[in-house]
């Protein structure tokens, strides 16, 4: 026992080498098949030059950000009585790069991967799935990996130069806030970028032109490709990875103070006593280890057979994910065990790991066509665009009834078992098997773009069928990592509020406290205002890319009657040029509105003001926040993803089929509900985690 105990770090980091060891050789293997030929070849470089000139862009805006934050940080550490420790800088830095790296190497190998699916769905349905599955591997498995290694070797560091364990859990908490500040911007720039173009490709293309979805006429359909990996690829992967990260690292800090010199532990209801402080601290580590060589075990269960339905497929990526959970529950109680810890901490765990295939499964029932809300969409499209909104809507509130109950009796498990510390080790136990969890859902764009590169390169019937197969899946497991990352990000913000009420000391709130409730009423507003912003950008975004669609197709001789090429680049460079430029202002704010809070709580001690402002109006801030993005994000992903299969179900010529007024109502319910699931719902999760990390960095200045 005491050798896991004193080596878990030791142990984790070595695993997380051997993972990017696995992530690397994946991708020697996805690059070794055969990219197509010239013309897919071309296509894909396209969207490989975009895609790097978007991120290129993206990382120079978000570097400067992240030498602002940690000049601040910085500062506040050198002011005498703020108790921030210098090491919170460097893992602020660390967690920033690695997070980055996770997004650029995941992006990497999708925008070389889409070609090669569509050369491998030429000979066989199972080789395409492969190829597509494979390079989603890659992104979960380094997701994973360096997330890993970038805690285990901080926690390394912190011990060789004797830090204090309340010290070391605070330079955790910055590796968990570089990891968010990198997502903020990488999934609200993303999501504006990959709407933009998704949007201005439709309303000109489907709904004007009457073009197919992929038709290489379409200037934007290029900028549409890349805004899949740039969005759903690089976004997710920096999300996860923040979630991931944060989840262990509240679990840590909890059993940190744990300890007897540290504070009070019963009276926090922290939930483990101060002697198995240290078995604590192992457990995640350990947990998310075995989790990672588990989910890189269940990949290879991933196979289909020829002509395997849509079902059948789906039941092939289900093979691997629950294989992966099963094996990690039984782990789970084996590890608490041996560290010691009893029972309950494995309760709580596997509580974590059922909610989050609870809410996969919730998710997958309320988007996807094969179930009855999603086809009884469709059916109100006949009924014209007013109707398929209206409904939509009204989906997408049902379906935040089942995630809330499901949330609702995980943490009760979680927090009868083992306290708050259960509560954060709830939300490792979900992420436990994110290496195969996030295969799945990257795999998505791969499939989407392959399809895409199917169309354009004239691609026959058969590879096109396969194509589209592999597409329909992936739209499902993209509506099931959603779900996924909205009850990760839940349950790894209530780990944080956990840590950060217990590093502040604060035993006791009155629900009636004035300041309370101011803090409440802040934090629900903040998510509303957050998604006007981003909704607000996608709609200036998408307008630029509609102007110059309908331009390219007036004023090129030949577009339409496919003599002549549009100009893709443009698209792409408009995309770019309004994502990154509105995604500051979101994302800035994020981080500006917690700060400020805690700040003017320091500066109010001792002062009148301190009857309106404390650490009490940040707790109210965390909570409101958290149940109103909750909420709005489970709304507006299931009503965009609804509505998006909706439309590919009337597609698949049900109800009228392509170009009946169905089709076309439905079409605009997707416009709408393209920036509800693919910006403003997946940078909800961010915001909620991002006020709670932010806090908890600022922690000490309220103790």
């Amino acid at each position: 026992m005491e050798f896991f105990i004193e080596n878990a770090r030791w142990i984790a980091s070595i695993i997380a080498l051997g993972g990017l060891i696995f992530a690397f050789r994946q991708r020697a293997w996805v690059m070794q098949q055969d990219a197509g030929n010239e013309t897919m070849q071309r296509i894909a470089r396209a969207v490989q030059q975009g895609a790097a000139a978007f991120l290129r862009r993206e990382y120079v805006y978000v570097a400067i950000f992240v030498v602002l934050v940690s000049a601040l940080l910085l500062l506040l550490s050198s002011v005498e009585g703020f108790d921030l420790s210098p090491w919170t800088v460097v893992a602020f830095v660390s967690g920033a790069l690695a997070s980055g790296l996770a997004g650029f190497f995941g992006m990497q190998i999708a925008v070389r991967a889409n070609s090669r699916t569509t050369q491998a769905a030429s000979k066989s349905l199972d080789g395409g799935l492969r190829v597509a599955f494979a390079s989603g591997s890659v992104m979960g498995t380094t997701v994973v990996s360096l997330a890993l290694l970038g805690i285990g070797i901080l926690i390394v560091v912190l011990s060789n130069v004797k830090s204090n364990p309340q010290e070391m859990a605070g330079a955790l908490t910055g590796f968990g806030f570089g990891g968010t500040a990198i997502a903020i911007f990488a999934r609200v720039g993303g999501g504006i970028f990959t709407k933009a173009a998704d949007v201005g490709a439709d309303l000109v293309g489907k709904t004007e032109a009457g073009i197919p979805e992929d038709d290489p006429r379409n200037p934007a359909v290029i900028a549409d490709n890349v805004g899949d990996n740039v969005g759903d690829v690089a976004g997710m992967g920096s999300d996860l990875f923040e979630s991931y990260a944060s989840s262990i690292i509240a679990a840590i800090s909890l059993a940190v103070l744990s300890s007897a010199a540290a504070t009070n532990s019963a009276a926090l209801g922290i939930g483990i006593a101060a002697e198995k402080s240290s078995a604590a601290q192992a457990y995640p580590l350990l947990i998310a280890a075995l989790g990672l060589v588990v989910s890189i075990g269940c990949t290879f269960l991933v196979r289909a057979q020829e002509g395997a339905t849509q079902g059948q497929l789906l039941g092939s990526l289900r093979r691997g994910v629950y294989s992966a959970s099963a094996i990690i529950a039984v782990l789970m109680i084996g590890v608490a065990l041996l560290l010691d810890l009893g029972i309950g901490v494995a309760i709580a765990a596997i509580a974590g790991l059922v909610a989050g295939a609870a809410i996969g499964f919730s998710t997958e029932y309320f988007t996807s066509d094969t179930y009855r809300p999603t086809r009884y969409l469709a059916e109100n499209s006949e009924g014209g665009p007013a109707i398929v909104i209206i409904q939509g809507i009204a989906l997408g509130m049902l379906s935040v009834v089942a995630p809330a109950l499901i949330v609702i009796v995980a943490t009760l498990v979680a927090y009868s078992s083992a306290g708050l510390y259960g509560v954060a080790i709830a939300a490792v136990g979900m992420l436990s098997t994110l290496s195969i969890t996030l295969a799945t859902d990257a795999y998505g764009p791969v499939a989407d773009n392959a399809g895409g590169i199917a169309e354009m390169a004239h691609m026959g019937k058969e590879v096109r069928a396969r194509t589209d197969a592999l597409d329909s899946l992936g739209n499902t497991t993209a509506a099931v990592g959603k779900g996924f990352a909205i009850g990760s990000a839940l349950m790894t913000a209530l780990a944080l509020i956990a840590a950060f009420v217990s590093v502040t000391g604060i035993q006791q709130i009155n629900i009636l406290d004035a300041r309370l409730i101011t803090g409440f009423i802040l934090g629900g507003m903040l998510p509303l205002l957050f998604s006007a912003q981003t909704m607000t950008a996608v709609g200036k975004a998408a307008r630029g890319v509609v102007v110059e669609v309908r331009r390219q197709f007036k004023e090129i001789p030949g577009l339409m009657e496919g003599q002549a090429d549009p100009d893709y680049a443009r698209c792409v460079a408009i995309s770019t040029d309004s994502a990154i430029r509105q995604m500051i202002l979101p994302g800035a704010l994020a981080v500006i509105i917690p700060i400020a809070l805690i700040l003017g709580a320091r500066l109010a001690r001792g002062t009148d003001l301190a009857r309106f402002l404390g650490a009490e109006t940040v707790v109210g801030m965390l909570i409101g926040s958290l149940l109103v993005a909750f909420m709005l994000a489970v709304l507006m992903a299931n009503a965009g993803g609804a509505w998006d299969n909706a439309k590919k179900y009337i597609e698949r010529g049900n109800l009228g089929g392509k170009g009946s007024d169905a089709h076309k109502a439905a079409v605009v319910g997707d416009t709408v509900g393209d920036p509800f699931k693919d910006t403003s719902g997946p940078s909800l999760n961010i915001l909620l985690k991002l006020l709670a990390i932010v806090s908890l960095v600022m922690a000490p200045l309220l103790k």
